[in-house]
């Protein structure tokens, strides 16, 4: 629905911006040059329009869930879209009405945004324009599923209810009804008539109906994978409920050899740029550190790169140096950071100059973050499928970074892995340009902890639940698992991980 909106608003502003620029500017009926420039500034003007919109994130339904919600982010949407409008503007001839048109974007905007809105919003609280899902199972899986999909009321899907495993006792308490088990499956695909059944059983060795489910499917129900369909909501992959087989087996990793070639070929050519560009605000970041706090221009970690090889990673300086070993988690440093180190953190100017190392050949620009040296063994035993992050080349900003932030224990960086594996499964040049635009929102509006939260949020839902390892580890990889599971506990590995003091590393 995010992209239906969008695509409406394009072409609904272009619309109204361009008959309002004929009347405006008094074009003549006729010519090639005048209809020209008269597009070039409508397309100016929506394009203006709809980049506000996304970087004000209306069109992430999960975050403007309401149309309240969106009403109060117009007015900064109004404000951003004049200031690109004015950046996008065709040069202006020395005479006429042009000059004044970016104002336009005002009643344009509210005039095509407001209408289209309430309509949307309230066509889909419409019970009869959404799909009904049936969900089977009432384990973590599927309480994660019911979340996403509860969580974007304005998304053409609804959950009917839950089918329960048959078990001894009463089903565990569920944010939806539980309508019976799966004894009783056809008897509540009948009455629910769902347009969906999500499985989404902890366990399906001969447990599942396959009758009833070929039943379903010949009368055109809709049956879908669980641990898939939480990966298309939420952008990460539920490592606890994918086996390594279906991983291996997707045909999501086909475009993996070009993407590298072209990824490493942009990274090369935007380290280039970016040095000569952005040579005098690295010359002003590095005053403002040495007036600020005492201490070097550059902290310089040992990060963990390709295969697992080490490597110098450059970043400005944030923190006060530690006066004895200190939390590599960031949430336990926040009395070192810096005045200085504040802001650039919040507009991520403190990665920089990573672009030598982009240069070097140690990251790419878009890519897993590089985790500590010190860390990766410890990581590789308890993360699961953590050595595959290891198989491709970091990067300077990743899908991680935006959807999440920085991690604070053992946990949530098993909930970043998530957010990892879903870019090795998924990496292509169109998921690498909505990081970057995702990136360029943090740097230019300082906004990248609000989705961060709302994700960090989500992982105390798993609690008491996440697996911490697969169900069934690759054989490469077998004797590490083994070795991270004697006696040990996530938490007892938080502890380890706590002892090992160092620099703070984000």
């Amino acid at each position: 629905m995010a992209l239906i909106l969008a695509l409406l608003d394009f072409g609904l502003i272009s619309s109204v911006a361009g008959g309002l620029l004929w009347l405006v500017a008094g074009l003549p009926s006729s010519g090639a040059a005048p209809l020209a420039g008269l597009l070039g500034r409508a397309l100016a003007l929506s394009l203006a329009c709809v980049a506000a919109l996304y970087y004000q994130q209306i069109y992430d339904l999960s975050v403007v869930r309401t149309f309240t919600i969106f009403v109060q982010r117009l007015p900064a949407s109004v404000v951003l879209a004049f200031v690109l409008a004015l950046a996008f503007w065709p040069p202006s001839p020395p005479v006429g009405a042009w000059r004044l048109l970016p104002v336009a974007i005002l009643p344009v905007l509210i005039g095509v945004t407001l209408p289209l809105r309430l309509l949307a919003y309230g066509l889909a609280r419409h019970v009869p324009f959404k799909r009904r899902n049936l969900v089977l199972g009432t384990g973590p899986l599927a309480r994660q599923i019911i979340h996403e999909l509860e969580a974007r009321p304005c998304a053409r899907d609804a959950v009917a209810g839950v089918v329960a495993e048959p078990g001894d006792g009463p089903p565990p308490p569920m944010p939806v009804p539980v309508l019976g088990s799966l004894d009783d499956l056809g008897p509540i695909v009948g009455l629910t008539a769902p347009g969906r059944i999500v499985n989404a059983l902890d366990d399906r060795r001969g447990r599942l109906p396959v009758r009833r489910l070929l039943e379903a499917r010949v009368r055109g129900i809709v049956l879908e994978d669980g641990a898939e369909l939480l990966e298309r909501l939420s952008g990460k992959i539920a490592i606890e409920s994918v086996s390594p087989g279906a991983l291996a087996f997707s045909k999501d990793f086909t475009s993996a050899r070009l993407h590298t070639t072209l990824a490493r070929a942009v990274s090369v050519v935007v380290a280039l740029a970016g040095l000569i560009v952005c040579g005098p605000l690295m010359a002003l970041v590095a005053l403002a550190i040495r007036l600020d706090s005492k201490g070097p221009i550059l902290f310089v970690q040992d990060r963990a790169g390709v295969g697992g090889k080490g490597f110098r990673l450059l970043k400005f300086r944030t923190m006060h140096p530690a006066s004895g070993v200190s939390s590599e988690w960031a949430r336990d440093n926040q009395e070192r950071i810096t005045r200085a180190g504040r802001w650039l953190r919040k507009f991520r100017l403190d990665e920089l100059p990573q672009l030598v190392n982009m240069l070097q050949g140690d990251m790419n620009l878009v890519g897993p973050r590089p985790h500590p040296v010190s860390n990766f063994d410890l990581f590789n035993r308890t993360v699961p499928y953590y050595w595959l992050r290891s198989l491709i080349r970091p990067g300077v900003t990743g899908w991680a970074q935006v959807r999440y932030g920085y991690a604070n224990n053992l946990e949530e960086e098993t909930e970043k892995m998530r957010y990892d594996l879903y870019y090795i499964k998924h990496r292509s040049v169109v998921l690498d340009a909505r990081i970057l635009l995702d990136t360029v929102r943090v740097v230019l509006l300082g906004r990248g902890a609000e989705a961060a939260e709302r994700a960090r949020g989500e992982t105390p839902a798993r609690a008491g639940s996440v697996a911490f390892l697969p169900r069934t580890p690759l054989r490469h990889d077998a004797g590490r698992a083994m070795a991270g599971r004697r006696g040990r506990t996530p938490f007892v590995l938080t502890e380890d991980l706590d002892r090992r003091r160092g620099p703070r590393a984000s």
